[in-house]
């Protein structure tokens, strides 16, 4: 509304309204200048304000209800024009109302004369809420219809959903994922990394795969579990189908049949917070976020995911909540003492005592400074391969982990061979 329209009877009596007050406790002469000057602004005749400052503030009902304008042929064709156009709003249908109408005319769905016209032609976007909310015929958008939900029988369905606790001691308990190195270009096949992350001990298991298909997936899970120093009790994935397919699912179940599998809520990365943190600072902090797709890449990306495996697990210290404490600077984290992941697992009964001796002698057998050397000149070559583009494909049996051959194994004189 313009700042120069007239004002509206709602507006008038605002405005009497911050008046009513003073005019009740002023003398004669305070009342005159109030009147003069609310007859001013209203409008309205000098009685008429008179009525309202000394009587009743507020609008007297009407003893006889104003009788309809439009009737009910008019409602029918708004209702027409209406359900012709999905039932947009008043404030829409209005303007289009009457050339909608003589549309409709002309494809023998209304007929229209002058007196009908000229009401259409009239009609306010008030009137035409009013017909709308008051007609008995359903008013359904098609914009707004939802799709019948159907039976759900996948296998997602059987997978129950929660959030493994952070406060989790026991080992076993690991969330899933994957990171993909496709750089700015998702098409064509390019390189994945498979991580598993134990809440526990934060024990990190990375591999390299070529893709996301169920025999990548699987091949990755069998290198995996046959590194892993101990039992998986729970597996913790996405939504993602790499994950939730009946191949996957059933290797899952014929190599640990008493596992528990859970998933997370959709579109709820905080579900999956502990591995999408490692994915960021143990995959994307080394990696980066190039693409990666040539056999090169993949064998130089294994030989690096070997020695960060031992650099993480064996060398990196890490944090575990505790605590969350609301203090007056706002929320404050407590974490315990930083330990290795394999510091936390030898603190548990996971694993026998000859297992503890052969990880606390591969940690010996190793220089971190010399492993970390190693990490930045496998990077650096990395990043230098070329790659062969979204437009080749690679072999998948040119990529397949030989998983009877340990990429990480003890030899007799305590040094690390790492192939």
């Amino acid at each position: 509304m313009a700042e120069t329209d007239p004002m509206t009877i709602d507006e008038r009596r605002k405005y009497l309204h911050k008046l009513w007050g003073k005019y009740r406790i002023a003398n004669k002469t305070e009342k005159t200048a109030l009147l003069n000057n609310a007859v001013e602004v209203t409008r309205m005749h000098r009685k008429s304000v008179i009525r309202i400052l000394t009587g009743r503030l507020s609008r007297k009902k009407r003893e006889t209800e104003r009788g309809k304008h439009y009737g009910a042929e008019v409602a029918n064709c708004v209702l027409i024009v209406a359900e012709s156009l999905d039932y947009i709003c008043a404030e829409r249908l209005q303007p289009v109302l009457l050339s909608s109408a003589e549309h409709l005319a002309h494809h023998g769905e209304l007929v229209l004369n002058d007196h009908l016209r000229q009401k259409l032609a009239n009609i306010s976007p008030s009137t035409i809420k009013r017909i709308l909310v008051n007609s008995d015929k359903p008013k359904s958008k098609i914009a707004f219809r939802k799709a019948p939900r159907k039976r759900n029988t996948s296998l997602k369905s059987t997978i129950p959903i929660r959030i493994i606790p952070h406060e989790t001691c026991e080992p076993g308990h690991f969330e899933l994922d994957t990171v993909k190195h496709c750089g700015t270009n998702p098409a064509g096949s390019y390189l994945n990394t498979l991580q598993m992350l134990d809440v526990a001990t934060g024990w990190s298991e990375i591999v390299a795969i070529c893709g996301s298909s169920f025999q990548a997936m699987q091949n990755g899970f069998d290198f995996i579990f046959k590194r892993l120093p101990f039992q998986p009790k729970e597996l913790h994935p996405d939504n993602g189908s790499e994950f939730i397919n009946g191949f996957v699912y059933k290797q899952w179940k014929q190599l640990y049949p008493e596992i528990e599998i859970t998933r997370s809520k959709p579109y709820r990365k905080n579900d999956n917070r502990f591995v999408e943190e490692n994915n960021n600072s143990l995959i994307r902090a080394y990696i980066g976020h190039s693409r990666l797709d040539s056999l090169p890449q993949l064998a130089c990306l294994r030989s690096l995911y070997e020695k960060l495996y031992l650099y993480h697990n064996l060398f990196l210290p890490v944090m575990k909540l505790v605590d969350k404490v609301v203090t007056d600077k706002g929320l404050k984290r407590k974490y315990d003492l930083a330990k290795t992941p394999l510091d936390r697992l030898l603190e548990t009964d996971t694993i026998d005592n000859q297992k503890k001796e052969e990880l606390l002698a591969l940690r010996r057998s190793i220089n971190p400074r010399q492993l970390r050397k190693e990490i930045d000149r496998l990077i650096d070559t990395l990043l230098k391969l070329p790659c062969i583009g979204p437009d080749k494909k690679l072999n998948y049996y040119d990529t397949i982990i030989n998983v009877n051959e340990p990429l990480v194994t003890l030899s007799n004189d305590l040094t690390i061979n790492v192939r």
